[in-house]
């Protein structure tokens, strides 16, 4: 697998993938603000598979929010159904097949391998099945099944980062406001408690889960 020193001067080539249209913002979104504020990316491949004709306006206006800075950037967002990627795995299989062949990323954002949402899972399990010599960090979703679990790499953020990466979800999904949990009051708890869990000197933090490393 690659190792990434994030104090060097390389700068990295990310793959970023999301199940549904604000997963890779809620998982990762306060990390990838920090990288682009460090001048740490050199290109972004951003991948989301479910999506409808509102929602995916609204993960393309986000994803541009968050890579302001990036010149180099590729945003998708496919038409899968929520709920029930599993019907469509072997397409699915063949759009990370295809990004493998075309694309060497050093380092890749996904979800948790033992995330209880199905969609969640499944993106999770293709990802190891086909990038098997990457970097990969699994990020977390807080949500009703209560599937939070003991994450072993953290990234500390700075309170600006946090600011703004709830404001931009808030702001830009306005299509899921009416859920209970999708507030400033879930995402501020959590990365405070990450923040927590490390004593991070800012006091905040997104958690990661980590398989196989190498430095």
């Amino acid at each position: 697998m690659l190792s990434v020193d994030f104090g060097n001067s390389k700068k990295l080539n990310l793959l970023l993938l999301g199940a549904h249209c604000d997963d890779i913002e809620i998982g990762c979104g306060g990390t990838l603000l920090r990288l682009v504020e460090e001048n740490k990316i050199e290109h972004v491949k951003w991948v989301v598979f479910a999506s409808t004709a509102e929602r995916k306006k609204e993960a393309i206006d986000c994803a541009e929010f968050f890579l302001r800075g990036v010149e180099s950037k590729e945003i998708v967002v496919l038409n899968f159904e929520d709920t029930i990627l599993n019907e469509s795995k072997s397409e699915i299989k063949n759009v990370l097949v295809s990004i493998k062949n075309n694309f060497s990323p050093d380092l890749i954002f996904t979800h948790h391998r033992h995330d209880l949402h199905q969609d969640h899972k499944l993106l999770s399990e293709l990802t190891w099945n086909i990038f098997r010599n990457h970097l990969v960090l699994e990020y977390e979703i807080p949500k009703y099944d209560g599937d939070l679990g003991h994450p072993n790499f953290f990234i500390t953020l700075e309170e600006r980062y946090v600011t703004k990466k709830i404001k931009a979800l808030l702001n830009y999904y306005v299509s899921q406001k009416q859920k209970h949990w999708f507030d400033n009051e879930t995402f501020v708890s959590l990365l405070r408690v990450r923040g927590l869990e490390i004593a991070s000197p800012t006091r905040y933090a997104e958690a990661f889960h980590v398989k196989k490393v190498s430095f």
